[in-house]
């Protein structure tokens, strides 16, 4: 007997020994298989649906589960029960097992009384329920039938004898209400149209208001057609506090707090007192974050705005705001309010060490070790300094005994300084920032690289930007200047013949400088978790070359321009990347991906400098194809001696479509489809069929594959299995294959989108 069919056999046995469980019900009990809900209503009631939906999740107990006719975990339940149960059975009972759900535990009656609840909230009063028990055998099931009454309807919506001062601006918040004339009576819609008011109160200066001082009546004697009038008062052990707006009359602030700071001196800046043993944080940087001040009313959204400002300043762990109300200045008309404002900061130093095992789709595998140094307030003002080194060595472990063996060895240093405020020659006021205040970001970078038998590469970079955020969703990342110094050195005879045979990447690797702009948006509608559709935009454009050819006139010959000796690149290149998210809960999501993104070279440049090319294939990518070895177009550039190939492009179309769900506590699966490839815009003799075309659909390499993911509080470990079924490379007609020894595994750092 084959291996096969013996986990067949097994897999039969176990369906059957988990079907055969009534032998251990209790005398006189039945097992509790769900139930049946039937609808009648009305003709004129178009929400039969909703009204459905809405009332069978109020259906309970939930009975067991039940896997192709068998009750898997029932099973393991009932042998974990006996006296000596074996060591897998308890542990399969622990991990998947279910108390049976008998007839006994269902309750009929409770179950009508909340359909009935449910309804009379929902304005369908007078409705009926009733059930019955089908027994069939071992088992038994519940049919629920409801009538459904047709609804009330509200006639008018008036304000009842609410107190001064505070009836202005319920009368104020009332004119964007949705209770209008023939809406449903609808207790749920009520309730969240308290807190709607609430919130436009607290930010009136309602301190002390609470949306459950709010109270509705229902008035329907004046009407016989199921309609009501809808009252809107105050209850009656409202306290005065709760009625009258709150003026702050005094702004403290506390830039280094802690249990022993001394609060007897204050130094007053711009109306609010801060309190500092000694200078921590420079007051003319720190007051604009703050947007609280003397005689303002209290508004609960300035308050947070203010928590968190200081929050992404980056030096404080914790941002506290507390109020404390002067009795002595509450009167019928206004009150009074202390705002303390207390900053507990980080450690101003820290060290960060990581070490790193590498693992790359390209068979290159190696450690790494990055050292960080932070200090988190550098001039007092709270700046962030961050200097980094970085030591990595790969190589390709894999290849076969009798070819060589690839390695590459890199080593970076970089150092960053972000100032929270904007630095530019002309002053920029904080007022026109209301959300958050930009970030000003300057860098430099050194990186060295040693690809051994090839070349030697010397990279410096430098950086100029600002970054805000101009709501919870929107983000903006621009770069006036960006300055990139590439200086390939070392070129072995081997990849010198290879830049000899191809002059597009002997052209790429020339363009050793490059000066641009940089503008990013992005706008992350994944942090709205509770909607059930989610979008994610992000967009790069890049310039470069443009301000260095105004000084420079077209040389007669043709050659490109330099600056300082060096030949500049100039092109434009634009990134589209979008993420659409279908929750059907928390646990299972559709996630897909689209990419476009196409760089031109003009003017000083004939192509892309190679490292602003574009390639494709990876785990963020088109999984079934390894890292830069997919495309451009049809070109094949298989090769197992060991090769150079630079499968690189400036156009790159990309698709992925994954299903998420969850197997067992922090491990995940996928299923995922991917499409994409890159191409390049002119003609390159070294890529045959690597040019774009109207044909590109039928040059898109194809994957699908499965994955599984240990997803613990957010950090996520990935590893996804991937197989090709469309490989551009292969002849017409050739293409559709799915070989599975051409799958590649894949391992990576978070969600690929």
């Amino acid at each position: 007997m084959s291996f096969k069919n013996i986990l067949v056999l097994l897999l039969l046995m176990a369906i059957l020994l988990a079907c055969n469980v009534a032998k251990h019900f209790p005398e006189g009990e039945r097992l509790y298989t769900g139930a049946t809900l039937e609808i009648e209503t009305d003709s004129l009631i178009k929400e039969k649906k909703l009204i459905k939906e809405n009332l069978e999740s109020v259906i309970a107990p939930k009975p067991n589960t039940k896997i192709l006719g068998a009750y898997f975990g029932l099973y393991y339940y009932y042998q974990s029960q006996k006296i000596h149960p074996s060591f897998i059975y308890t542990w399969l009972n622990k991990k998947f097992g279910e108390e049976p759900v008998y007839q006994s535990d269902v309750k009929p009656y409770d179950v009508e009384n909340l359909f009935l609840n449910r309804l009379d909230n929902r304005g369908y009063f007078y409705s009926s329920a009733s059930s019955e028990f089908i027994e069939k055998d071992d088992e038994v099931s519940v049919a629920y039938k409801v009538k459904v009454d047709s609804p009330y309807r509200m006639e008018t919506f008036t304000l009842d004898s609410l107190p001064n001062p505070i009836s202005k601006k319920i009368e104020e918040s009332v004119k964007n209400t949705v209770l209008k004339k023939d809406i449903r009576f609808d207790l749920p819609l009520m309730q969240i149209e308290r807190k709607r008011i609430d919130v436009y109160l607290k930010k009136k200066g309602y301190y002390n208001f609470n949306e459950r001082y709010i109270l509705f009546e229902a008035d329907t004697n004046k009407y016989k057609n199921k309609r009501f009038d809808l009252y809107l008062k105050l209850k009656e052990e409202t306290p005065k506090q709760a009625i009258v707006p709150y003026k702050i009359s005094k702004v403290n602030v506390y830039p280094h707090y802690n249990i022993k700071t001394d609060t007897t001196q204050a130094e007053i800046y711009e109306d609010k007192n801060y309190y500092q043993d000694e200078l921590f944080f420079k007051l003319k940087y720190l007051d604009p974050f703050i947007t609280l001040s003397k005689g303002q009313y209290y508004n609960a959204e300035t308050s947070k705005n203010t928590a968190r400002r200081l929050s992404q300043i980056g030096t404080y762990k914790f941002v506290n705001i507390q109020y404390k109300e002067i009795d002595s200045a509450l009167t019928d008309s206004i009150g009074e309010l202390e705002a303390n404002i207390y900053l507990s900061p980080l450690n101003k130093r820290a060290i960060q060490t990581e070490f790193q095992a590498v693992t790359k789709s390209n068979n290159f595998t190696g450690p790494a070790v990055a050292v960080s140094f932070l200090n988190r307030n550098l001039f007092k003002g709270g700046e962030v300094l961050k200097l980094s080194t970085k030591f990595s060595y790969e190589s390709q472990f894999t290849r076969g005994s009798d070819e060589p063996k690839l390695s590459s060895t890199q080593f970076s240093i970089s150092g960053e300084v972000a100032f929270p405020r904007i630095i530019f020659p002309i002053k920029v006021g904080s007022h026109f920032f209301k959300y958050d205040i930009p970030k000003t970001r300057t860098s430099l970078s050194l990186d060295y690289l040693n690809r051994k038998g090839y070349y030697d590469l010397l990279s410096y970079t430098a950086l100029f930007g600002y970054t805000w955020n101009a709501n919870k969703f929107i983000t903006y990342d621009i770069n006036p200047i960006s300055l990139s110094y590439t200086k390939p050195s070392n070129i072995s005879d081997d990849f010198q013949l290879i830049l000899d045979n191809n002059p597009y990447l002997a052209d790429s690797f020339e363009q050793e400088f490059i000066s641009g702009l940089t503008f990013g948006y992005t706008y992350n509608g994944l942090l709205e978790t509770r909607k059930t559709n989610q979008i994610y935009v992000n967009t790069k454009f890049e310039v470069a070359g443009n301000l260095l050819s105004l000084f420079n006139k077209k040389n007669e010959d043709g050659t490109p321009n330099k600056v300082l000796g060096l030949e500049y690149a100039q092109f434009a290149k634009l990134d589209l990347d979008v993420y659409f998210h279908h929750k059907f809960n928390e646990e299972h999501v559709i996630a897909s991906r689209l990419f476009g993104g196409y760089g031109i070279p003009y003017g000083n440049s004939v192509l892309l400098p190679n490292i602003k090319q574009y390639f494709s294939g990876g785990p963020y990518s088109v999984r079934a194809f390894r890292i830069r070895s997919l495309g451009p177009g049809t070109y094949n550039g298989t090769s197992n001696d060991g090769s150079y190939h630079d499968q690189t492009g400036n156009i790159r179309l990309e698709a992925n479509v994954e299903y998420r769900f969850p197997i067992y506590s922090f491990f995940k699966g996928a299923a995922f489809v991917d499409a994409g490839n890159i191409w390049n815009s002119e003609d390159n003799p070294s890529l045959p069929g690597g040019t774009f075309s109207k044909s590109f659909i039928q040059e898109l390499g194809m994957g699908v594959g499965v994955g599984v993911r240990v997803d613990v509080q957010g950090f996520v470990i990935r590893f996804d299995l991937a197989t090709p079924f469309h490989d551009p490379s292969l002849p017409k007609g050739e293409r559709y294959t799915f070989e599975t020894q051409e799958s590649v595994l894949n391992f990576a750092i978070g969600y690929p989108f």
